[in-house]
C-alpha cells in the first residue's frame, strides 16, 4: 500500500475513533497505526484545514466540539471514491483484524452519506479490484476521472498507445478498473470495435471525460473475468 492510501486509512480511522470516543491521545494513536507523535500532529492538522472542529485539551488529548458528527456534504464524489478504493486496498492487502476494523469504520461513514452517493458508492465497490499486492505499478493520473466516469455513466475518449507504440482514438464506456502487479486496467466497452477491451493506465496519454452517457451494462466483474478465462 502506498504512502497516500496509508495515510488516507489513517485519517478515516482516527475521524471514527475521534466520534466514538470523547477522548483521544496522540501517543494513542500513534501506537495503534504504529507511526511517531509527529505524524499525528500532521494528520490532526489535515483533519482541521477539512474543516473538523476538533478541540485540544492541554496535556489530555483531542475531542470533537458537542454535537459534531460526520456530515454527507462533507464527502465530494471523488473524496467518496477514494475512501472506497481505499477500503478495497485494506481489504486486500492487510491483515485480518484490521481490515474488518477499516471496513466497519467505512460502513459507519457511508451511512452518513446521501442516498445518490451511497447508491455510487455501493456500485463502485462491486466494479473495482485489486487482483494482486499494488505496492508497484504503472501510472495513477487518470484514476479519480474514470472513477466519476464509470459512477455517472459517463463515456469517455482515450488517446491509447498499443505494445507497439501506435497510437489509437477510443470512445469507451467504462465498466471497471482493476489493478495487478504491473499496472491499472480499465475494462470498458470500446465503441469502435464493439466489444469489451481492457486498456492499461500507462499507456493512456490522454483522457476526456465527455458528456455523452451510456446504459449501464448488466454484467458483473465476476462474470467479465469469468469471460475471460473462456
Amino acid at each position: 500500500m502506498n504512502e497516500n492510501s496509508k495515510r488516507l486509512v489513517r485519517l478515516t480511522s482516527i475521524l471514527v475513533q475521534l466520534q466514538s470516543k470523547s477522548l483521544v491521545t496522540s501517543t494513542d494513536l500513534a501506537k495503534k497505526f504504529g507511526v511517531s507523535n509527529r505524524t499525528i500532529y500532521r494528520d490532526m492538522k489535515a483533519l482541521e484545514e477539512a474543516g473538523v472542529p476538533l478541540i485540544v485539551e492541554e496535556g489530555k488529548g483531542y475531542f470533537l466540539m458537542e454535537g459534531y458528527r460526520i456530515f454527507p456534504t462533507m464527502f465530494t464524489e471523488s473524496e467518496v471514491n477514494a475512501l472506497i478504493t481505499a477500503e478495497q486496498l485494506v481489504l486486500k492487502n492487510s491483515d485480518s483484524s484490521f481490515a474488518k476494523e477499516f471496513s466497519e469504520a467505512v460502513s459507519k461513514i457511508k451511512s452518513v452519506f446521501r442516498q445518490g452517493l451511497k447508491e455510487k458508492a455501493e456500485w463502485l465497490s462491486n466494479h473495482i479490484a485489486f487482483i494482486q499486492n499494488p505496492n508497484e505499478g504503472g501510472s495513477f493520473n487518470h484514476l479519480s476521472n474514470l472513477q466519476l466516469a464509470m459512477t455517472n455513466f459517463n463515456c469517455v475518449e482515450l488517446i491509447y498507445t498499443n505494445r507497439n507504440e501506435e497510437l489509437s482514438q477510443r470512445t469507451v464506456e467504462p465498466f471497471s478498473i482493476y489493478n495487478t502487479k504491473d499496472n491499472w486496467v480499465l475494462v470498458g466497452f470500446c465503441q469502435l470495435r464493439k466489444e469489451f477491451r481492457a486498456f492499461r493506465l500507462d499507456r493512456i496519454k490522454q483522457l476526456n471525460v465527455l458528456s455523452k452517457r451510456f446504459e449501464p451494462h448488466k454484467l458483473t466483474l465476476r462474470e467479465y473475468f469469468e469471460m475471460c478465462e473462456n
